[in-house]
Order: C-alpha cells, then sequence, then structure tokens
C-alpha cells in the first residue's frame, strides 16, 4: 500500500492489522471497515484491496465464516480438544483444527472441573471456548460449553417431581437448565430412564421444550454408565444392516496361494478374559551357524484385510469407529462379532489365515532380517498370561506345561536377548499402574483391582513392538506410503514446568541438556523408594505429548524408535488394517491390498483415526469413573487414605489409594482460612498459618458425594495442613481462593 493510497483510504497498514487484531477473528470485512470508520465506496475498494494484499503476504488469514485474523493466531471464539493436565493438574488444550505449530492454551481456574452433578472436562473431550491472550503469549481459554456428538441431541434422565409436570435434567449438564418434555413426549419414557433428546422450538420465556428421540433404559440399571459414556462421547452402537448383511455372508478365506504354516506351534497369549485373539507367537533357536545364540520369531496376525476390503460396508463402518471401545462391563467392537470372535479370530485348534513376520536377531537381541507373508496357521493353544507365566514359574496347568519345553522356554529365551537390546535402546520406563473395575454377571462393580504386570506381559509386548518396527521399515523401503504411530518428545513448555517442579522434592532437569528418555529413566531411578516416586512418575506422565498417527515419520519418543507403525491389532483398530493392506500392496502379497484412493486419503485417515482414538479414551474414562463412583456410593462418609495428585486454584486432586479412583477436594472445604495456590511450590498454602498441601501429599479425606450419573467424586479433607512458613502478602503467584469465610473465589492473576 502507497502513502497516496494511505491517505485516500483513510487508514494505514499499520492500523489495518490493528483492527484484525482487535476483532480476534470476529470481523469480516464490513466488520473491519466499520471498526476504521470507512463510509465511501473508494474506501472500502481500497481496503478490499489491502486486505487482499495481507493475506496474499500471509500476515492475515480468513476463517471457514470468511473472518480475518492475524496469522498464526487464534479466533476469540474456537473449539479445542482436552490434550492434558499440566504439572498442577490444569487442563491444557489445542485446537481441534490445529494447523502448523500448536499454541499453549490453559483453561482459566475451575473451568471444565465438573462440580455437583457436572461431569468435568476430561482428556480427549471437546469444547467451544473463548480465548485471551495471556501475559506470556498463550491462551488462556473460558468455557462456553462442552460439545459432545451433537449439540442438538441431549442425553437427560426424565423425572418426575413432586410437584409440577415432568422435567428432563440433562446427564452431563451441557445445558445448565433442565428441559421440559414437549406435548404428548412424557408418555414415551418412564421416570428415571435416560432418554436422547433434541431441542423443540425455543421459548421466549420459561424452560426450553424437548422431544424424546430415544429411551436407553432406567438410569439406575447396572450398565447405564457405560451407556451414558458412549452416548456422551457419540460412540456408534450396534452395525449398519448392510453390514451385519456383509459379515454373514462373507466366504471364508482360502489357503490358496499361502504360506503353510499349521506344523508351526504358534499360540496366543492374552488376558483371561479376551474374545478375539489376533496376534499368535513361536520362537526357536537359529539352527544358522553364522548366528550363534540367535533366534527366530514368528509373529502371525488375523488377516482381517482378507475379508474388509477397502470401500466395503464392513470398512467403512469400521473407519466410522476407529477402533474398539473397552469398557468395565462390555466391549464395542469395531468389526461385527462374526468375523472379531470368529472369522478373523485366532481360535485354539481352528485354521485361520493370517499376515506374519519372521524374524531373525542375534544373541545381543539386535534384528538381523525380517521377512513378510500372507500365512495358513492353527493356533497351538489359547493361554492366558497368568497361565503362561505361572507355567515358567513351574506351577503351571497341564496344559500349559504341555507346552513348556517346546514353546514357551525358547519364548522367554528370545525375549530375554530381546531385552539385552531393549536395554540399550532405553524406551522410556514410567511406572503407570493400571486397575480394572471388576463386574459381575448381574452387571453390578465387585471390586476395583490393581492388575499385575508379569514378564509374560512383557514378552508379548516387546514381540509385538518389533514386529510393528518391521512394518515401518519394511513400507519404507518399499517408498509406500503408510500411517505411523508418532509420539513427539515433550513439548518445551511441559519440560520447563516438570523442571519448576523438581526441586520441590529434591530433584533436578538441566534445562539446556538434550531431552532424552534416558533422562527421564534416571530421574525415576532417582526417586524410587522414596516418598516422592509416584508423584515424581504422574508428572513425568504428564510432561509427555501424546500419541498420534500420521503419515509423515517423526518417530517414537517413549519406544526410543526412528520409525513405528500400529500392525498388530487389526481386529480392533483401523489404524493396522491400513497397515496390512498397504504390506499386501507392497510386496504383492494378494490384489486385496491399499487401494489408490485410500492411498490419497492417508492423511485424513490418519487424523480422524486419532480422533476417535481419543474419544474412544474418553468414553472409556468416563464409563470407569461411574462405575467407580457406583461402588463408593455406598461409601458415603467413609474416609479413605490417597494421594494429593494436583493443585489448582480451585482446589486439590485425590487419588484414593485403595480404587485410583480420582475426586475433587473443593477450595472451600480446605478449612477455615483462605488457601492461594503456590504454582512454583506446586501447593495450596493458607494465608494466615502458612500451612499447605502440596502435590504428591498423602491425605486422608472424607467422601462427601458420589455420583454415578455423571462419575464424580466430591470429597472433603480431613488431613491437617503441613505446617509451612506464612507467606508473604503480595509475593504469590496465584490470587486468594475463598474458604468457608466466603470471599470472592479468586482475581485474575499472572499465569505461568
Amino acid at each position: 500500500m502507497s502513502d497516496k493510497e494511505q491517505t485516500a483510504s483513510g487508514f494505514s497498514r499499520e492500523t489495518l492489522i490493528e483492527a484484525i487484531k482487535l476483532g480476534a477473528g470476529s470481523f469480516d470485512k464490513r466488520g473491519i471497515a466499520r471498526a476504521l470508520g470507512l463510509k465511501t465506496g473508494e474506501q472500502k475498494h481500497l481496503l478490499k484491496q489491502a486486505l487482499g494484499g495481507l493475506e496474499a503476504e500471509g500476515v492475515i488469514r480468513r476463517d471457514d465464516q470468511r473472518n480475518y485474523a492475524l496469522a498464526g493466531e487464534l479466533p476469540a471464539v474456537c473449539v479445542v480438544e482436552i490434550t492434558g493436565r499440566d504439572i498442577d493438574g490444569e487442563l491444557l488444550a489445542q485446537p481441534a483444527r490445529a494447523e502448523g505449530k500448536v499454541p499453549l492454551i490453559r483453561l482459566a481456574p475451575g473451568q471444565g472441573a465438573g462440580g455437583r452433578g457436572e461431569a468435568a472436562l476430561g482428556v480427549g473431550d471437546k469444547a467451544l471456548v473463548r480465548l485471551a491472550v495471556d501475559d506470556e503469549g498463550g491462551y488462556e481459554a473460558r468455557l462456553i460449553r462442552k460439545l459432545g456428538h451433537s449439540v442438538q441431541k441431549i442425553l437427560c434422565v426424565l423425572r418426575k417431581p413432586a410437584k409440577g409436570p415432568y422435567r428432563l435434567v440433562p446427564v452431563d449438564r451441557r445445558s445448565r437448565h433442565e428441559l421440559v418434555p414437549a406435548k404428548g413426549e412424557s408418555d414415551k419414557a418412564n421416570d428415571g430412564e435416560l432418554v436422547v433428546c433434541e431441542l423443540a422450538k425455543e421459548r421466549r420465556n420459561g424452560l426450553k421444550t424437548a422431544t424424546i428421540l430415544e429411551v436407553l433404559g432406567d438410569v439406575n440399571s447396572p450398565g447405564a454408565g457405560s451407556v451414558i459414556a458412549l452416548h456422551s462421547h457419540g460412540v456408534p452402537m450396534g452395525f449398519a444392516d448392510q453390514e451385519m448383511r456383509e459379515a454373514e455372508t462373507i466366504a471364508s478365506a482360502k489357503r490358496q496361494g499361502r504360506e503353510d504354516l499349521r506344523d508351526l506351534p504358534l499360540l496366543t497369549i492374552d488376558p483371561e478374559d479376551a474374545k478375539d485373539h489376533d496376534d499368535a507367537v513361536w520362537a526357536a533357536a537359529d539352527t544358522d551357524a553364522k548366528n550363534e545364540g540367535g533366534w527366530i520369531v514368528m509373529v502371525a496376525i488375523a488377516d482381517v484385510a482378507a475379508y474388509v476390503t477397502p470401500g466395503s460396508a464392513l470398512d467403512r463402518g469400521a473407519f466410522k469407529r476407529g477402533n474398539s471401545v473397552y469398557l468395565p462391563d462390555r466391549v464395542v467392537p469395531m468389526l461385527p462379532e462374526r468375523l472379531s470372535n470368529d472369522l478373523c479370530s485366532l481360535r485354539e485348534g481352528e485354521e485361520r489365515p493370517c499376515l506374519a513376520v519372521r524374524m531373525v536377531f542375534d544373541r545381543h537381541g539386535n534384528k538381523k532380517s525380517h521377512k513378510f507373508l500372507r500365512g495358513w496357521m492353527k493356533s497351538a493353544a489359547k493361554l492366558s498370561y497368568n497361565d503362561a507365566q505361572a507355567a515358567i514359574d513351574g506351577n503351571g496347568n497341564a496344559k500349559a506345561n504341555a507346552l513348556l519345553d517346546t514353546v514357551l522356554r525358547p519364548l522367554w529365551s528370545a525375549y530375554a536377548a530381546l531385552c539385552v537390546a531393549r536395554a540399550r535402546r532405553e524406551p522410556l520406563e514410567i511406572d503407570s499402574p493400571e486397575r480394572r473395575v471388576q463386574v459381575g454377571a448381574d452387571g453390578k462393580v465387585t471390586g476395583i483391582e490393581l492388575r499385575e504386570r508379569f514378564d509374560a506381559h512383557r514378552l508379548i509386548e516387546e514381540c509385538m513392538i518389533q514386529a510393528n518396527v518391521c512394518a515401518a521399515e519394511t513400507l519404507e523401503e518399499r517408498r509406500v506410503p503408510l500411517i505411523y504411530r508418532v509420539h513427539e518428545e515433550p513439548s518445551r513448555e511441559k519440560i520447563d514446568a516438570l523442571a519448576d517442579y523438581l526441586p520441590n522434592v529434591g530433584l533436578k532437569w538441566t534445562r539446556g541438556d538434550k531431552i532424552a528418555t534416558s533422562r527421564f529413566n534416571h530421574l525415576l531411578k532417582q526417586a524410587k523408594g522414596g516418598e516422592h516416586y509416584e508423584t515424581v512418575n504422574e508428572v513425568v506422565l504428564r510432561s509427555q505429548s501424546q500419541a498420534v498417527y500420521h503419515t509423515v515419520n517423526q518417530g517414537h519418543f517413549g519406544l526410543h524408535l526412528q520409525r513405528y507403525a500400529h500392525f498388530t491389532s487389526p481386529i480392533r483398530r483401523y489404524a493396522d488394517l491400513t497397515v496390512h493392506r498397504a504390506l499386501i500392496r507392497a510386496l504383492n502379497l494378494g490384489d486385496d491390498g491399499q487401494s489408490d484412493e485410500e492411498r490419497s486419503r492417508l492423511t485424513s485417515i490418519a487424523e480422524e483415526i486419532t480422533q476417535l482414538e481419543r474419544r474412544a479414551m474418553a468414553a472409556e474414562r468416563d464409563a470407569v469413573d461411574r462405575f467407580v463412583a457406583l461402588y463408593l456410593a455406598d461409601h458415603v462418609g467413609g474416609e479413605f487414605p490417597g494421594r494429593i495428585t494436583g493443585v489448582t486454584r480451585f482446589g486439590a486432586f485425590v487419588r484414593l489409594a485403595a480404587t485410583g479412583a480420582d475426586g475433587l477436594v473443593p477450595i472451600s472445604r480446605l478449612g477455615e482460612e483462605r488457601f492461594v495456590h503456590d504454582d512454583r511450590a506446586h501447593a495450596l498454602i493458607g494465608e494466615q498459618t502458612g500451612g499447605r498441601y502440596r502435590l504428591g501429599m498423602i491425605v486422608s479425606v472424607r467422601i462427601e458425594e458420589a455420583t454415578p450419573i455423571t462419575g464424580g467424586l466430591l470429597l472433603d479433607m480431613v488431613t491437617e495442613a503441613e505446617p509451612g512458613p506464612r507467606p508473604k502478602r503480595g509475593t504469590g503467584r496465584s490470587a486468594p481462593a475463598a474458604g468457608r469465610t466466603g470471599g470472592r473465589p479468586w482475581k485474575k492473576g499472572k499465569r505461568r
């Protein structure tokens, strides 16, 4: 824009950019003209030219509503996805449609935390938020509303009050107000039943009305927690008629053209309650004199690609689901049961098609070669992890003992060699215990147990990792595009937060040194055996990036591998199915491999299945929360030991030791004095006494409220605060929150 044009237009380049910045994505061309006070046709013509020039330079951009914003800046209102928590437990997010460098977004204190009868936001959830730039160039987000699978459909419970008409009470309180059934709608369901609703015509005054689209059953029935979780996150249940027709009429695969592996004693090792078996393993000493002490390991995977072909109804349905979803009382499979539990399942003693990789390792666990083949196998046995481990430990049952010398001991010996190479590679070794909700035949929770991990688990895991690496290497060598499993190294912001925290527990992180898995492992070893070990594990885990699917290889940081793809679970993950098809095409193993159309869509497929994986994780987490809340509802008023896993400006998150359940102690329940959040000390500190509740502190809490319908757990602090120096007024990084004596919940303070 020349000086003459500036004079004629009445605005300069700088004022135009400032106006766009002021609009923050809410101004279209007309809004900018109004902001600049432009009225004449000539001024508006020059504005159009100037906007076109700035857009061509990449200084500004337009969104789907044709509003302008500075390139690299986010609009004032946008959809975000919750990606994790920082060390203090505050929610982190990124734009749902992230492009280029992803900015750091923190939810403002209290936003998305849930409360009485209100579901909290969790990793994988999406929300509509209003953004504001914070003091450090990132963004602070304030929640407008949580987004489920549809903003028009609402999951409710039909309630008949003691007085007045029926009400529809939203389950996740996405709408803050109850709804009224439209005329005649209350006849569709009974009091206390879960229903899917849709808003009807708006009322100018009073409550909004809704129509009932579907009745899901009694909210207090066993399994209601799973139904709510699945519907809340939009996980599709059931299969389309066309999918079922294809599944029921599909012909069994033929042995012709496949390598015969039936004489090889491949076996499956899975959890005791597994219904589908998509991987089998076998190992033997290598007889090649040039590889003395070496091992041959075979990993055979169910050949799902033989049944689910590109573009079929089964393929479209599998892509729509992205993966199977595993809840405490049920599995929502990616494929119909005829495939997942029958034709594609490597059942004991039954012949099945497979895609296998034969790997050769030396005695130090270094891979010397590998080869993929399309085979025809018959599983020699189905063992559980417990069965296999017990046999190795000398306590096996007859079935496992019969395989001890011929199959199990060779597998363990091969695994010992792989462990040597794994130790040199040094993947991330976070100790993250997994708890399992036990559900009885009647659908009620009978207990919550810690899952034991044996060498049997680690053996299968390492075999699968090696097979996944082989798949990525083969496709790269053949220059065939594929979907990688990518895990980037932690962001600088998360590393800085970790480095800030560690001195509080007597540890340190040198910021200038290279980020490597070995440094994290050394940190965990330093903490092991001490009182802060669990907390250090937690904060190291929170510092990691989330794994994604991507067509551009960026390596797998956690496993410390240069290339990695998912190949070993095509029954339950769509990503693995795409890798199978790519291998079939690359190695000329059949005419049912990767199609040109699928190849052209790999990038969008990777983006979609990443989101679907997070949707499944969120649904699984929510279902567990609801089942645990149901279990703990009988213990309201009871006191339990736990550990503080997060401190925020609105309270402390506590994980109960016995169940692993996470609950919130609101800041108003910490005592009679006012508490402030000290983000450097990662603690809530009393203004008068200096008493503190810090991250990692062992405490006792009382269950004040357990709400199965939302999975909410409200706790009351029993343990007295640890003594500490009284904070100097005005030195805290976070402003005070109200205690029982009243006052403002918080003031806006400087964010880290």
